[in-house]
């Protein structure tokens, strides 16, 4: 028997995070619809910023084994920043 194949989850950082118009500290919300809790929130690997205070913030998919496929974070997402695949 073949292991589940876990999805592939996408956040354009274009639209949502350090590059985007929305910071993900004040969305959240596809951290809150997913029932399984895939998502992170963490500052940006090598973005040189003040470790007390960063300024910069993104969504990281981590758990995607997880995903249960539903697809609550991508309808949820204001700026269209999340993508789910199977492929």
């Amino acid at each position: 028997m073949f292991p589940k194949k876990s999805p592939k989850v996408t956040i354009d950082y274009a639209k949502c995070g350090e590059h985007g118009k929305v910071d993900p500290r004040d969305c959240t919300k596809c951290m809150k619809a997913c029932d399984p809790a895939i998502f992170i929130i963490h500052e940006p690997v090598g973005v040189e910023q003040d470790p007390i205070d960063p300024k910069q913030w993104r969504i990281t998919a981590v758990w995607t084994s997880l995903c249960n496929k539903c697809l609550k974070c991508v309808e949820v997402c204001p700026e269209k920043a999340i993508s789910v695949s199977w492929s």
